[in-house]
C-alpha cells in the first residue's frame, strides 16, 4: 500500500497534528484512559451493574423517554465533544465550520469541550439520564461501545430520517450498519478509528511490520513491541491474527486470543501496553512497533518521516466516536441540522483537515484534494476499496461479557 507523504500538509495543519499530539483528543488514551491508571476493570464493572447502584433505567431498555423539542422558539444548541476535535482558524480564536453552520441556519452553536475519557464524561450525565432530565447537552459524541450502552438503556433519542438527507446519502458503507444501532437510527459516526500496525524503520532496521504474528514472534523486535491498553484494539487484532472474526467470536476464541498475548507478556517480547503514550516511545524507536491508531500516526509521519504503517492481511479493528442525541435534549431538530451539515462532503473536509481522523462521509476526497491534495490520497483518512474491504468491528458485548471480559484483559496488562 502506498505510504501517506506528510511533506505537503500545510503549516496550520502540521501545527493542528503537533497540537493534537499533547492536548488534543488524540493526546487523550481514546476509551483507555481510567484503565490505564488501574481502575479500568472496576471501572466498567461499575457501569456494568447501574440497576445495582440505586440508578435504574429511564424506562425499559431500548426505549427512550418522550422528549419535548423547543428547536422552533429556541435556536441554539448545546454540543459536548473531546478536545481538539473541531477544527479552527489559524490563530484559534474561531471555529469556521461552527460559524458558517450559525451563518446560515440562524442557530447558535455553545460548543465545549468537556470530554476528556467515555467513561469519566459517563458519570457525569447518568444521574440526569436515568432520571429522564435534561444534562443540559443537545449533541454529544462518544465511543460506539458507550453509544451502545447509551442507546440499549434507552437514554438517546430516535434521529429524524427526513432532518439527515446528507447524513443518510453520504454515510461511507463502512460505518452504515454497527450490530449495536442497525440502519444508524440512534447516531451517526463524527470520525472513524483504524487501529493498524505502527513501526519505526530506524528501529527496525529497514524492516517492515505487518503482522500480530510477526510482532509477537520475531526475536529482533523482542523488548520493543506495544500492543494498546483498549482490549477491543488489542484482542480484536489478535483475533483476526488467529483467523477468528472479531465481530463474531465465542468466550474460548476470546481467552485464545488473551492467552497468545500472555505469551507474549511472559518471554517480554511485549514491552508494555499503552494508551496514546506509545507515540513518544515510537517516535524515539524505543518501540520498534506497535498497534497504533491511525489518526496518531499521521501525526507523528508529519515529523518522522521512518514512522510507517501497515495494515495486517487478515484486517483491522475499527471503531467509531460518534453523535447523539440524549434523552430529554431541549434542541433534538437543531442538533439533527448540526449532524447533518457535517455531512456535507466541503465541510466534512474542512473537519478531517483539521482532525486527521477516518472521515465518514462520501465525496469528501474531492473536496479534501482542494485543500490538500495528499490528504485526500491517505487512506488512514479516507479509506480507499481495498483498505474498506479490511476494516472489522468488534462485535457487541452483553454486560455480563463485558464485565468478565474486561477482568481478564486487566489482569493481564496488570490493570
Amino acid at each position: 500500500m502506498e505510504q501517506f507523504e506528510p511533506d505537503r500538509l500545510s503549516a496550520a495543519q502540521l501545527a493542528a497534528m503537533r497540537r493534537s499530539l499533547t492536548s488534543g483528543r488524540g493526546a487523550l488514551t481514546r476509551r483507555s484512559l481510567l484503565r490505564a491508571s488501574g481502575v479500568g476493570a472496576l471501572t466498567v464493572a461499575g457501569l456494568s451493574s447501574l440497576t445495582a447502584c440505586g440508578i435504574p433505567p429511564a424506562k425499559r431498555e431500548g426505549e427512550a423517554v418522550a422528549s419535548d423539542d423547543h428547536s422552533e422558539q429556541e435556536k441554539e444548541i448545546n454540543f459536548s465533544n473531546w478536545t481538539e476535535y473541531m477544527d479552527t482558524s489559524e490563530d484559534e480564536k474561531s471555529r469556521p465550520t461552527l460559524e458558517e453552520f450559525t451563518q446560515r441556519t440562524g442557530i447558535k452553536v455553545k460548543y465545549t469541550e468537556d470530554i476528556n475519557d467515555n467513561v469519566e464524561f459517563f458519570g457525569k450525565i447518568r444521574p440526569q439520564l436515568a432520571a429522564g432530565q435534561d444534562t443540559g447537552r443537545d449533541l454529544i459524541v462518544v465511543t460506539d461501545w458507550l453509544a451502545a450502552r447509551i442507546i440499549r438503556l434507552g437514554w438517546a433519542q430516535k434521529l429524524d430520517p427526513s432532518h439527515l438527507p446528507h447524513a443518510y446519502a453520504n454515510l461511507i458503507p463502512q460505518f452504515r450498519t454497527p450490530d449495536w444501532d442497525p440502519g444508524r437510527s440512534y447516531s451517526y459516526p463524527w470520525t472513524g478509528i483504524d487501529t493498524v500496525i505502527a513501526y519505526n524503520t530506524k528501529a527496525t532496521g529497514g524492516k517492515k511490520v505487518d503482522s500480530v504474528t510477526q510482532m509477537l514472534d520475531d526475536p529482533t523486535l523482542k523488548g520493543r513491541v506495544g500492543f494498546l491498553t483498549e482490549m477491543r484494539d488489542s484482542v480484536g487484532m489478535t483475533l483476526l491474527d488467529q483467523g477468528k472474526d472479531p465481530g463474531n467470536f465465542t468466550t474460548a476464541d476470546f481467552d485464545g486470543a488473551i492467552g497468545r498475548l500472555q505469551k507474549g507478556v511472559d518471554t517480554k517480547q511485549i514491552r508494555r501496553f499503552t494508551g496514546n503514550d506509545y507515540t513518544a516511545d515510537l517516535d524515539k524507536g524505543d518501540l520498534a512497533a506497535c498497534l497504533a491508531w491511525a489518526g496518531d500516526v499521521i501525526q507523528l509521519q508529519a515529523g518522522n518521516p521512518d514512522i510507517q504503517y501497515a495494515i495486517p492481511a487478515p484486517g483491522y479493528i475499527t471503531s467509531s466516536d460518534n453523535l447523539l442525541v440524549p434523552v430529554k435534549a431541549r434542541h433534538k431538530a437543531n442538533a439533527e441540522k448540526l449532524i447533518d451539515y457535517y455531512y456535507e462532503p466541503p465541510v466534512a473536509a474542512q473537519l478531517a483537515a483539521f482532525i486527521s481522523y477516518v472521515c465518514p462521509v462520501e465525496g469528501v476526497k474531492e473536496e479534501l484534494a482542494k485543500i490538500d491534495p495528499a490528504l485526500a490520497d491517505n487512506p488512514l483518512i479516507v479509506p480507499d476499496k481495498a483498505m474498506s474491504a479490511k476494516a472489522r468491528a468488534f462485535r457487541s458485548l452483553s454486560s455480563e461479557e463485558e464485565t468478565a471480559y474486561e477482568e481478564k484483559f486487566a489482569k493481564l496488562i496488570g490493570a
